[in-house]
């Protein structure tokens, strides 16, 4: 269009995401036009000055990637994207937060191409990304060799004062500045409004001097945002500084260029309207009444940077056919680890654990089994919220990670329950890294909001939980989780595995490892329990069917099914014995994991629990929540629907009423 020629081509491409940004949440009604405003030519900075990628192949592998932390600018996200040449239509733009569209409210790793990972709940892009700068200097010192660096890319970020508020991203930066990521650079959007008015209503850090107290480098270009150069200056200089990870602040202005919103709240979280839009684009230079306009000028210009990604990865894919030709069996491993793809042998020589071999936690048992993994499966590797000696989640094997030796798979995360997990997804989401992360159960209160984005996201992080119970003992009930169990339960795409005893932890890992398509969490005991029989009884392996018989009725038919997860399930053994010397035969299930265990075919579910018996008693030292499904109207539950106390373990389980003698006398009552 002729009224351009007179433009600048950079500050026509920063205007066109601009307007595709009002034009996209006005349509939709709803949304967050004014942030997208502000960040245009940072975004715009970026992409095409410093990021490499191919929008052809969105996932290919030494990309940098791109986290907008503060998801709700997701136009912002979206219109770079389609700028810049990603799978992306514009006619998707139009249908932003609309059902099925691949332009949903806040930004969806599998629903847009170019998302790296999901973002909305404020500060967890940032510590995602942490985790990405970790699984890419992780792999850089397991692969580079002297003549060939294969791995190295970038992890940028765009964050807000929600993002900084938030308390994982302290816990998330904390641990970038001591492990040196130096290359993490994040670009603080500051521009002091929140939603409900400015900033210093409830804020007043000195970023500047947090982030330098982390051990990051700080680069302050003050009232620069549409500033290209002074931009490019600060992650030129971020870039350079190879041993801190860099904190860009950059003093912003929401809504820019809206004649009576820019610097207001009222353009945070709502459509400007239509005639602050046209006065918007008055301003701009554009026409008024245009919707959605991508100049020809601006398709052009951004031609040469889609043209540019195919080149810079044809030249990676001749480095690493160097590499294949010069490393053959570096170059095996890496593929290995990049595919996620279990090797041969991975599970033999795991730990068989006797009846004879007396009490173990399953927290102890999982130690073991581990360290039997952790040499079969290389890029398996995680760490726990300063418990490893109580969670046993020690490679032994392995030093720890940090600063001086990136190659460690030992992830020493500190009392940063949150940071830890939301980074795991980042280690899972770069790839090459197949994550655990582990601490107290009850302590997931502390993570579970990453935990629920890593299952929306069906990321195969594995959560190793210890301490699962009332089971604890004399820590009371500050450190007892019994509405825990039920709770992940119901989280959608999380599968939660509570062993009964050593074997059936050692098939916990097994089904947890060999898991895809969502998240596994390892519910596993303080106190020691006795190792089952399985020449007696029925194979450990019925724990990757999620239920199974793991002591059949002496008749035909049971008169009753006893039904039980973790350390309860010993005593339903134990009680089934008395029961027949009662007259009473009784069906022992196993039960470590629900979800599983609908996953199996009906006609498997009734053979292990028959319709037509109806007697049935569950026991599980938790809330009852959701064991009616299973008992049916006529059956009965064991539980603990209230805090627990502090006593010693045999104390608190008979006092609440986990003992043989119990569960007898309510399976009589039946």
């Amino acid at each position: 269009m002729k009224q351009f020629e007179q433009i600048p081509i950079d500050e026509l491409c920063i205007n066109t995401i601009r307007t595709l940004a009002m034009d996209g949440v006005q349509q939709a009604k709803s949304g967050h036009p004014g942030t997208p405003m502000a960040l245009a030519p940072m975004t715009y900075a970026l992409y095409t000055r410093f990021m490499n990628y191919n929008p052809k192949n969105p996932k290919w592998f030494n990309r940098d990637r791109f986290v907008l932390s503060n998801g709700h600018a997701s136009m912002l996200q979206y219109a770079i994207l389609h700028l810049a040449g990603y799978d992306l239509p514009l006619e998707e733009l139009t249908k932003f937060r609309q059902w099925g569209s691949m332009t949903p409210g806040h930004p969806e790793n599998h629903v847009t191409p170019g998302v790296e990972t999901t973002t909305g709940p404020l500060g967890q892009g940032l510590a995602t990304a942490v985790g990405m700068a970790i699984a890419e200097s992780h792999l850089a010192a397991k692969f580079n060799t002297p003549d060939i660096e294969l791995v190295d890319h970038y992890t940028y970020v765009i964050c807000g004062d929600g993002d900084l508020m938030e308390g994982v991203s302290h816990e998330a930066s904390s641990m970038a500045g001591h492990l040196g990521l130096g290359k993490l650079i994040c670009l603080y959007d500051d521009n002091h409004i929140t939603i409900e008015g400015k900033t210093d209503l409830s804020y007043s850090d000195n970023v500047e001097k947090r982030f330098e107290s982390y051990g990051w480098q700080v680069i302050n270009i003050g009232d620069n945002a549409n500033d290209l150069d002074k931009i490019s200056d600060a992650i030129s200089a971020a870039k350079a500084e190879s041993g801190k990870p860099t904190m860009i602040i950059v003093r912003t202005h929401i809504g820019f260029g809206s004649p009576n919103l820019q610097d207001t709240s009222t353009v945070h979280g709502a459509p400007l309207g239509e005639e602050e839009i046209r006065l918007t684009k008055k301003a701009y230079g554009w026409p008024e009444d245009e919707k959605f306009l991508v100049p020809d000028q601006v398709k052009n210009h951004m031609q040469q940077f889609i043209d540019a990604g195919k080149v810079k990865e044809n030249e990676w894919n001749a480095l690493y056919n160097s590499y294949k030709e010069k490393h053959p069996e570096l170059e095996k491993n890496f593929q290995t680890a990049l595919s996620g793809e279990l090797p041969a042998g991975w599970d033999s020589d795991i730990p068989e654990f006797k009846a004879e071999d007396g009490a173990i936690a399953t927290r102890q048992a999982s130690g073991k089994i581990i360290n039997a993994f952790a040499s079969k499966v290389p890029f398996y590797a995680g760490g726990s919220a300063d418990l490893s000696p109580s969670t046993n989640t020690l490679i032994k094997s392995e030093g720890y990670f940090s600063k001086q030796d990136r190659k460690s798979r030992n992830i020493p995360w500190g009392v940063r329950e949150f940071a830890m997990c939301t980074a795991c997804s980042g280690l899972s989401l770069h790839g090459g890294v197949r994550p655990f992360a582990s601490t107290f159960f009850v302590f997931s209160d502390y993570a579970r909001p990453a935990i629920r984005l890593a299952s929306l996201m069906k990321l195969p992080v594995i959560y190793v939980m210890t301490h699962d119970s009332i089971g604890v003992g004399e820590d009371g009930p500050t450190h007892q989780p019994v509405e825990h169990v039920a709770s992940f339960r119901i989280m959608p795409n999380l599968c939660l595995i509570r062993p009964a005893d050593a074997n059936e932890t050692a098939y916990a890992w097994r089904t947890a490892l060999q898991r895809k398509d969502g998240p596994t969490m390892l519910v596993l005991t303080r106190q020691g329990l006795p190792t089952l029989d399985q020449s007696k009884y029925g194979s450990a392996k019925g724990v990757f069917k999620g239920a199974y018989i793991l002591s059949k009725e002496k008749g035909s038919t049971p008169d009753i099914i006893l039904m039980a997860s973790g350390s309860e399930v010993s005593l339903i053994l134990q009680a089934q014995a008395q029961l027949l010397e009662s007259g009473i035969d009784a069906r022992v299930v196993s039960m470590p994991s629900w979800e599983l265990f609908k996953e199996q075919s009906e006609d498997y579910q009734k053979e292990v629990l028959p319709p037509a018996i109806t007697k049935r008693l569950a026991v599980e030292a938790g809330v009852s929540t959701g064991w009616h499904q299973w008992t049916g109207t006529e059956g009965k539950i064991i539980s603990i629907d209230t805090f627990g106390a502090s006593a010693p373990v045999k104390t608190v389980f008979g006092k609440f009423g986990f003992s043989v003698e119990n569960i007898v006398e309510k399976a009589k009552t039946l």
